[in-house]
Protein backbone atom coordinates (compact mmCIF):
# COMPACT_ATOMS: atom_id res chain seq x y z
CA UNK A 1 0.00 0.00 0.00
CA UNK A 2 1.23 3.05 -0.86
CA UNK A 3 2.39 5.78 2.00
CA UNK A 4 0.23 7.96 3.96
CA UNK A 5 1.02 11.24 4.66
CA UNK A 6 -0.11 13.42 7.79
CA UNK A 7 0.11 16.90 8.81
CA UNK A 8 -0.32 17.52 12.24
CA UNK A 9 -0.92 20.60 14.35
CA UNK A 10 1.70 20.58 17.09
CA UNK A 11 1.63 23.07 19.60
CA UNK A 12 -0.79 24.81 22.11
CA UNK A 13 -2.09 27.90 22.98
CA UNK A 14 0.61 29.77 22.96
CA UNK A 15 1.35 28.99 19.39
CA UNK A 16 2.47 25.88 17.27
CA UNK A 17 3.06 24.85 13.56
CA UNK A 18 2.05 21.79 11.40
CA UNK A 19 4.40 18.76 10.94
CA UNK A 20 4.39 16.02 8.60
CA UNK A 21 4.62 12.50 9.59
CA UNK A 22 4.79 9.70 6.17
CA UNK A 23 4.34 6.28 7.24
CA UNK A 24 4.11 3.14 5.19
CA UNK A 25 -0.18 2.72 4.51
CA UNK A 26 -1.67 -0.24 6.11
CA UNK A 27 -4.99 -1.71 4.39
CA UNK A 28 -7.89 -0.46 6.50
CA UNK A 29 -6.96 1.61 8.80
CA UNK A 30 -8.65 4.69 10.05
CA UNK A 31 -7.20 8.54 10.81
CA UNK A 32 -6.83 7.43 15.01
CA UNK A 33 -4.95 4.28 13.88
CA UNK A 34 -2.13 6.34 12.20
CA UNK A 35 -2.01 8.66 15.03
CA UNK A 36 -1.16 5.61 17.04
CA UNK A 37 1.58 4.71 14.99
CA UNK A 38 2.80 7.97 14.76
CA UNK A 39 3.01 8.51 18.59
CA UNK A 40 4.32 4.86 18.70
CA UNK A 41 7.36 5.33 16.40
CA UNK A 42 7.97 9.09 15.83
CA UNK A 43 6.65 11.26 18.06
CA UNK A 44 6.07 9.90 21.61
CA UNK A 45 5.32 13.41 23.08
CA UNK A 46 2.09 13.62 20.56
CA UNK A 47 -0.74 14.66 22.84
CA UNK A 48 -3.95 13.35 21.48
CA UNK A 49 -7.28 12.55 23.37
CA UNK A 50 -9.40 9.31 22.59
CA UNK A 51 -11.04 6.42 24.43
CA UNK A 52 -13.48 3.53 23.04
CA UNK A 53 -11.96 3.72 19.24
CA UNK A 54 -15.62 2.60 18.39
CA UNK A 55 -17.46 5.98 17.26
CA UNK A 56 -19.40 5.82 21.03
CA UNK A 57 -17.35 8.26 23.32
CA UNK A 58 -17.03 11.11 21.08
CA UNK A 59 -13.19 11.86 22.45
CA UNK A 60 -11.37 12.10 19.26
CA UNK A 61 -13.02 14.34 17.43
CA UNK A 62 -10.70 16.92 14.85
CA UNK A 63 -11.11 18.92 11.89
CA UNK A 64 -9.67 16.70 9.20
CA UNK A 65 -9.11 18.60 5.78
CA UNK A 66 -11.48 21.01 7.25
CA UNK A 67 -14.01 19.05 8.00
CA UNK A 68 -15.14 18.16 11.83
CA UNK A 69 -14.81 14.35 12.14
CA UNK A 70 -13.99 11.51 14.77
CA UNK A 71 -10.95 10.13 13.95
CA UNK A 72 -11.71 6.85 14.61
CA UNK A 73 -14.62 6.33 12.21
CA UNK A 74 -12.59 8.10 9.26
CA UNK A 75 -11.12 5.90 7.21
CA UNK A 76 -7.98 6.80 5.60
CA UNK A 77 -8.34 5.25 1.65
CA UNK A 78 -11.44 7.90 1.65
CA UNK A 79 -9.69 10.97 2.16
CA UNK A 80 -7.08 12.72 -0.11
CA UNK A 81 -3.69 13.88 2.22
CA UNK A 82 -4.53 16.26 3.79
CA UNK A 83 -3.89 17.61 7.04
CA UNK A 84 -5.40 16.68 10.40
CA UNK A 85 -6.78 19.80 12.60
CA UNK A 86 -7.77 20.92 15.55
CA UNK A 87 -9.41 24.28 16.76
CA UNK A 88 -9.00 25.58 19.74
CA UNK A 89 -5.82 24.22 21.10
CA UNK A 90 -4.39 22.97 24.91
CA UNK A 91 -2.01 20.59 23.41
CA UNK A 92 -1.00 19.56 19.76
CA UNK A 93 -4.49 17.29 19.02
CA UNK A 94 -6.24 17.84 22.33
CA UNK A 95 -9.10 20.33 21.97
CA UNK A 96 -10.37 22.74 24.60
CA UNK A 97 -14.44 21.79 25.38
CA UNK A 98 -14.42 23.53 28.62
CA UNK A 99 -17.04 26.19 27.03
CA UNK A 100 -19.34 22.89 26.59
CA UNK A 101 -19.39 21.94 29.96
CA UNK A 102 -19.73 25.71 31.70
CA UNK A 103 -22.62 25.38 28.76
CA UNK A 104 -23.93 21.84 30.77
CA UNK A 105 -24.13 23.48 33.90
CA UNK A 106 -26.91 26.26 32.82
CA UNK A 107 -29.50 23.92 31.48
CA UNK A 108 -32.14 22.86 34.47
CA UNK A 109 -32.45 19.05 35.46
CA UNK A 110 -35.45 16.61 34.53
CA UNK A 111 -37.98 17.38 37.20
CA UNK A 112 -40.58 14.94 36.76
CA UNK A 113 -44.04 15.17 39.01
CA UNK A 114 -44.96 13.18 42.34
CA UNK A 115 -44.69 9.28 41.34
CA UNK A 116 -48.52 8.18 40.63
CA UNK A 117 -49.76 5.34 42.95
CA UNK A 118 -49.86 2.99 39.13
CA UNK A 119 -46.41 4.42 38.16
CA UNK A 120 -45.35 6.98 35.25
CA UNK A 121 -47.22 5.90 31.98
CA UNK A 122 -45.56 7.43 28.57
CA UNK A 123 -46.62 6.76 25.01
CA UNK A 124 -44.05 5.18 22.78
CA UNK A 125 -43.89 7.79 20.42
CA UNK A 126 -42.82 10.32 23.24
CA UNK A 127 -39.96 7.80 24.15
CA UNK A 128 -39.18 7.30 20.75
CA UNK A 129 -38.50 10.69 20.64
CA UNK A 130 -36.34 10.96 23.55
CA UNK A 131 -34.48 8.21 22.02
CA UNK A 132 -32.83 10.23 18.95
CA UNK A 133 -31.76 12.92 21.27
CA UNK A 134 -29.94 10.86 23.76
CA UNK A 135 -28.23 8.97 20.81
CA UNK A 136 -25.66 12.07 21.27
CA UNK A 137 -21.86 10.93 22.18
CA UNK A 138 -21.14 14.81 22.84
CA UNK A 139 -17.99 14.32 20.42
CA UNK A 140 -19.44 18.43 20.21
CA UNK A 141 -18.46 18.14 16.14
CA UNK A 142 -21.76 20.15 16.06
CA UNK A 143 -20.79 23.04 18.30
CA UNK A 144 -17.10 23.53 16.24
CA UNK A 145 -18.90 23.40 13.15
CA UNK A 146 -21.49 26.05 14.23
CA UNK A 147 -20.61 29.23 12.59
CA UNK A 148 -22.99 31.29 15.11
CA UNK A 149 -20.19 30.61 17.32
CA UNK A 150 -17.06 29.14 15.11
CA UNK A 151 -16.71 32.50 13.80
CA UNK A 152 -17.67 35.11 16.13
CA UNK A 153 -16.37 33.74 19.79
CA UNK A 154 -18.08 37.03 21.49
CA UNK A 155 -21.63 34.79 20.89
CA UNK A 156 -20.40 32.26 23.51
CA UNK A 157 -21.38 34.04 26.44
CA UNK A 158 -25.13 34.35 25.33
CA UNK A 159 -25.36 31.04 22.60
CA UNK A 160 -25.70 27.50 23.78
CA UNK A 161 -25.21 25.89 20.29
CA UNK A 162 -26.50 22.60 18.90
CA UNK A 163 -25.46 19.83 21.05
CA UNK A 164 -27.78 22.11 23.90
CA UNK A 165 -30.72 22.36 21.97
CA UNK A 166 -30.56 18.81 21.86
CA UNK A 167 -30.80 18.72 25.76
CA UNK A 168 -33.37 21.30 25.92
CA UNK A 169 -35.43 19.60 23.34
CA UNK A 170 -34.93 16.51 24.57
CA UNK A 171 -36.76 17.99 28.88
CA UNK A 172 -38.90 19.97 26.79
CA UNK A 173 -40.71 17.42 24.55
CA UNK A 174 -40.63 14.64 27.86
CA UNK A 175 -44.30 14.44 28.64
CA UNK A 176 -43.67 13.57 32.20
CA UNK A 177 -41.56 16.58 33.31
CA UNK A 178 -42.85 20.01 34.61
CA UNK A 179 -39.58 22.76 34.23
CA UNK A 180 -40.43 25.39 31.51
CA UNK A 181 -36.92 26.23 29.84
CA UNK A 182 -38.48 28.15 26.94
CA UNK A 183 -37.81 31.53 28.47
CA UNK A 184 -34.27 30.21 29.12
CA UNK A 185 -33.62 29.25 26.04
CA UNK A 186 -34.94 32.47 24.22
CA UNK A 187 -33.58 34.71 26.47
CA UNK A 188 -30.02 32.86 27.76
CA UNK A 189 -29.39 30.00 25.05
CA UNK A 190 -29.83 32.29 21.95
CA UNK A 191 -32.01 29.81 19.68
CA UNK A 192 -33.11 32.36 17.57
CA UNK A 193 -29.31 33.18 16.61
CA UNK A 194 -29.35 29.35 14.99
CA UNK A 195 -30.34 30.46 11.37
CA UNK A 196 -31.03 26.41 10.84
CA UNK A 197 -28.25 25.98 7.80
CA UNK A 198 -27.82 22.05 8.95
CA UNK A 199 -24.25 22.16 8.93
CA UNK A 200 -24.73 20.49 12.62
CA UNK A 201 -27.20 17.87 11.45
CA UNK A 202 -24.27 17.13 8.49
CA UNK A 203 -21.28 16.31 11.04
CA UNK A 204 -23.19 14.13 13.78
CA UNK A 205 -21.62 11.04 13.82
CA UNK A 206 -24.78 9.64 15.65
CA UNK A 207 -27.15 11.25 12.41
CA UNK A 208 -29.35 13.10 15.10
CA UNK A 209 -32.09 15.11 13.23
CA UNK A 210 -30.01 17.63 15.24
CA UNK A 211 -32.06 21.36 13.40
CA UNK A 212 -35.13 19.35 12.06
CA UNK A 213 -36.10 17.19 15.38
CA UNK A 214 -34.73 19.42 18.06
CA UNK A 215 -33.67 23.49 16.43
CA UNK A 216 -37.13 23.86 14.14
CA UNK A 217 -39.79 22.58 17.39
CA UNK A 218 -38.13 24.26 19.81
CA UNK A 219 -38.27 27.39 17.84
CA UNK A 220 -41.82 26.80 17.53
CA UNK A 221 -42.19 25.74 21.02
CA UNK A 222 -40.39 29.86 21.79
CA UNK A 223 -42.55 31.03 19.37
CA UNK A 224 -45.76 29.66 20.89
CA UNK A 225 -45.14 31.04 24.61
CA UNK A 226 -43.76 34.14 23.82
CA UNK A 227 -45.98 35.54 21.17
CA UNK A 228 -48.90 33.28 20.46
CA UNK A 229 -52.22 35.50 22.00
CA UNK A 230 -54.26 32.40 23.11
CA UNK A 231 -51.19 30.88 24.49
CA UNK A 232 -50.76 33.57 26.22
CA UNK A 233 -54.81 33.96 27.82
CA UNK A 234 -54.35 30.21 28.78
CA UNK A 235 -51.82 30.98 30.99
CA UNK A 236 -53.26 33.79 32.22
CA UNK A 237 -56.44 32.11 33.40
CA UNK A 238 -54.22 28.99 34.72
CA UNK A 239 -52.28 31.59 36.98
CA UNK A 240 -55.64 32.99 38.66
CA UNK A 241 -57.20 29.23 38.95
CA UNK A 242 -53.69 28.40 40.63
CA UNK A 243 -54.08 32.02 43.17
CA UNK A 244 -54.94 31.67 46.62
CA UNK A 245 -57.77 33.40 48.11
CA UNK A 246 -55.85 36.17 49.11
CA UNK A 247 -54.08 36.75 45.81
CA UNK A 248 -57.21 36.70 44.10
CA UNK A 249 -58.62 39.41 46.31
CA UNK A 250 -55.91 41.22 45.61
CA UNK A 251 -56.86 41.31 41.85
CA UNK A 252 -60.33 41.41 42.14
CA UNK A 253 -61.42 38.06 41.57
Amino acid sequence: MADVTLKVWRGDQGGGDFAEYTLVGQDGEVVLDVIHRIQATVAGDLACRWNCKAGKCGSCSAEINGTPRLMCMTRMDTLPEGPVTVVPIIRDLVSDVSFNFEMAKQVPAFAPPPRPPDGYRMAQIDVERGQEFRKCIECFLCQNVCHVIRDHEDNKTHYAGPRFFIRFAELEMHPLDTNDRRELVRQKAGLGMCNITKCCTEVCPEHIKITDNAIIPMKERVIDASYDPVAWLGRKIGRRHKATPSEAAAHGG
